[in-house]
């Protein structure tokens, strides 16, 4: 059994994360940064959960950009081949659920 605590988690560079699970190729990851990601398309589904923060999530659809601002509790759902990244307001904190191995 563990209990975190992700208003308080931090880490030593931007898209640090704490490994928390894998279920059975599942991972689930709890990140803190302070600056974007990286345009990319990952390996199968991801669920994206902001806990802590704000987010521009930049997706493409049709080859067209798209922002989204994300504030606590809201959820990005990509589904394979969503081409997307984002871009926090400040720090963030969260909790991302993919493909062991994915981007």
């Amino acid at each position: 059994m563990t209990f975190i605590s992700a208003k308080t988690f931090t880490a030593d560079r931007p898209w640090g994360a704490l490994d928390i699970v894998n279920m059975s190729g599942v991972t689930t990851h709890l990140h803190w940064t302070d600056q974007p990601y990286k345009w990319h398309i990952n390996d199968g589904e991801e669920v994206f959960v902001v806990l802590d923060g704000e987010v521009n999530m930049h997706y493409r659809v049709n080859d067209v950009e798209n922002v989204k601002l994300m504030t606590v509790g809201d959820i990005f759902y990509a589904a394979i081949g969503t081409e997307h990244v984002a871009h926090p307001m400040g720090e963030a904190r969260i909790l991302v659920i993919e493909k062991e191995g994915s981007v």
